[in-house]
């Protein structure tokens, strides 16, 4: 399988139908957004980075499908930033299926060229968009560089959670990614944002956590999904 999955022609069309199921399964979902306020007083001001967690990422197109239908917003550029590794490049392919840019070199991963290059995007008055624990973790772990690109750019972060209430765990996932299943309900929660200092942004990090910990139990909690699962809990069970 991982042989197959060098082939430039098999991640094309991987993508294209993970790309069209995914997009079925969100329009089909009842969606709602909490935290409508801040998200669109901070679209609407100066440069925005949001930011939700790795295993929430499927369900983050949920939040610019409802963004486009602002008439002041529309053509407003969403960059995703995410790795330069075969399974970042998977994952963008799917996501620019729903009008999202692609920024290779996560925050942890070809730093350097993806801070540049979502410094760059920043400044042009795009969105940049990324998960603070990719590529690869550790779950809910910010690395440095989203309060590093926040600093520098003078951008706010903009925390964010989803959840649907069909929905299945990736087997096997390191983060357990949440994968939506059609004709559900989902809730968008959209957190304060939050303003990195540009001296002493490593201070941020815990804040920047704790804010996507919020945003992501908020969205489970209008889902009907309680507390954690304990570590046994069988993956890949649609709940």
């Amino acid at each position: 399988m991982k042989r197959l999955l060098r082939r430039p022609a098999v991640r094309a069309a991987l993508a294209r139908a993970l790309g069209l199921y995914l997009g079925f399964a969100l329009r089909s979902t009842r969606w709602r957004l909490e935290g409508d306020a801040p998200l669109f007083a901070a679209l609407a001001g100066g440069p925005v980075i949001v930011a939700i967690w790795h295993e929430r990422l499927a369900l983050a197109p949920a939040l610019w499908l409802r963004v486009r239908l602002r008439p002041e917003l529309r053509g407003r550029r969403v960059c995703l930033l995410a790795s330069r590794h075969r399974d970042g490049r998977l994952i963008g392919a799917i996501l620019r299926r729903f009008g999202l840019e692609l920024i290779l070199g996560s925050t942890t991963a070809g730093a350097v060229a993806g801070l540049k290059a979502a410094l760059a995007r920043l400044a042009e008055g795009a969105v940049v968009c990324l998960t603070p624990d990719g590529p690869q973790g550790p779950a809910r772990q910010p690395a440095p560089g989203v309060a590093a690109l926040a600093a520098l750019s003078g951008a706010t972060v903009l925390p964010c959670g989803a959840q649907t209430t069909r929905r299945r765990i990736v087997p096997r996932s390191w983060d357990r990614m949440v994968l939506p299943l059609p004709f559900g309900r989902g809730t968008v929660v959209c957190g304060p944002p939050i303003v990195v200092p540009r001296a002493g942004w490593q201070a941020a990090l815990p804040a920047i956590a704790a804010a996507l910990n919020a945003a992501a139990d908020a969205a489970d909690r209008s889902c009907g999904i309680p507390a954690p699962a304990p570590a046994n809990h069988a993956p890949g069970a649609i709940e």
